[in-house]
């Protein structure tokens, strides 16, 4: 049996193409193979969301998906949410300013899973009152401070005050 399985996706807007172990996961592929390493592994549970990236639009946990399971797709860290086009891009530099404005980074250990789900969650389109957004980002631990700085700035971004 094959250990390693030719994989292409694209990452951040580049195409990548490697021939990977079929058992590493999404975020040590980024991590050790891409040098991508904005994306945190913390509990490789997928329970702390600290590795959350997205797939397709969808946030994931990159611990629990293995890199060959992302073959084909579009794959978007931290490292490529500003220069994402569009829409996205200009969501996520919103995001991330808010996140700056509101102090909502602390010590910046869930940050990337952070903006991820937060990202998934204003690409979504609606509005969410603020119970709603901690529904969201529930999947995604902060261990410093809390979550109320987060969550103001996630609203922030929802009513349209992100990014000012």
């Amino acid at each position: 049996m094959d250990r390693t399985r030719a994989l292409a996706m694209t990452v951040n807007g580049e195409a990548v193409s490697r021939d990977v172990p079929v058992r590493i996961n999404l975020v040590d592929f980024l991590r050790g193979e891409l040098g991508l390493t904005g994306s945190h592994v913390g509990c490789e549970h997928g329970v702390c969301g600290a590795c959350t990236v997205l797939v397709d639009g969808q946030s994931v946990r990159g611990c629990l998906m293995l890199a060959v399971q992302a073959d084909g797709a579009e794959v978007t860290t931290v490292e490529g949410f500003a220069e994402a086009p569009g829409e996205t891009g200009r969501q996520a530099r919103a995001l991330q300013q808010a996140f700056h404005r509101h102090n909502a980074l602390q010590c910046g250990f869930c940050s990337p899973g952070m903006l991820a789900s937060a990202l998934e969650l204003v690409q979504a389109g609606k509005t969410c009152d603020r119970a709603e957004i901690r529904e969201h980002i529930s999947g995604n631990y902060c261990r410093c401070t809390g979550y109320q700085a987060i969550v103001d700035a996630i609203e922030d971004v929802m009513l349209g005050r992100g990014g000012q």
